[in-house]
């Protein structure tokens, strides 16, 4: 195999982590300009947000209901099963919550951009707008990635708490742990340096998964076929950006 072969794929990494740099630097310049327009940001953190409440909060209940079981059977063996409450808060805070609500949004969320601003290059409403000389970036990509990085964490904190009720439905309720106890061992033991952890976290997620969600889209091929395989795309990078980067982020807070 000769080198040009063996390099290609490396090559290629290379060409496209640089496009999507520049492309990062491009819309952060679009940033501040488009909170200008306040209205539509609002209307973007509502479209990543809050039409993700549902499927959040519904996976927050049975994974917090599911930590509560496994943590319980676990710490049951060690005779700890008081500081059930510290282990499901510790768990959700700082890994849980902001992974699974992250592959969970951009599995809604990330999905719905790339294939909106897809479908606008398709059908050249973009192009439309350059003619008009109006800046797409400012008015259609820098709104998206803003109102995905703001609700992101607003999702994880909501997914948190859900879990941490779902984690106490079945420690308390179901396997007769005191509530005090429970409630009282997570309060003492979870630091401040936890919850910034989680937040740092979904903050950087938040701007990984829109930022891959809105390149895609917006460097689309104007077909169906090609608004279809950069959503594709958009689901298989950010779950992998996301859990690489939640190893670095750990690695970073310990």
């Amino acid at each position: 195999m000769s080198d040009g072969a063996r390099n290609g794929p490396l090559l290629e990494g290379v060409r496209r982590l640089g496009a999507v740099s520049l492309f990062l630097l491009q819309l952060l310049a679009q940033c501040l300009p488009s909170l200008a327009r306040p209205r539509l940001l609002v209307h973007q953190i509502y479209n990543a947000g809050a039409r993700s409440l549902i499927i959040i909060m519904l996976s927050g209940l049975f994974v917090g209901m599911v930590l509560g079981l496994q943590g319980y059977n676990l710490l049951q063996r060690f005779g700890s099963e008081q500081v059930l409450g510290t282990a499901a808060a510790l768990g959700l805070l700082k890994e849980l919550g902001p992974v699974i609500t992250a592959l969970l949004f951009a599995g809604r969320a990330g999905t719905a951009l790339t294939s909106e601003i897809g479908l606008m290059r398709a059908t050249d409403q973009l192009t439309a707008m350059e003619i008009m000389a109006v800046d797409p970036l400012r008015y259609v990509a820098a709104p998206r990635f803003l109102g995905g990085v703001i609700a992101m964490p607003l999702l994880a904190a909501v997914f948190s708490v859900i879990g941490l009720l779902g984690a106490q439905l079945i420690g308390v309720q179901l396997m007769g742990i005191d509530q005090g106890v429970f409630w009282s061992q997570m309060q003492s033991s979870v630091a401040l340096r936890d919850v910034n952890e989680g937040i740092v976290k979904s903050l950087v997620f938040g701007g990984a998964c829109s930022l891959i969600a809105v390149h895609e889209g917006y460097h689309a091929e104007p077909t169906a076929e090609g608004v279809g395989l950069a959503t594709t795309r958009t689901v298989v990078a950010s779950s992998v950006i996301v859990l690489l980067l939640d190893y670095v982020l750990t690695a970073a807070f310990l």
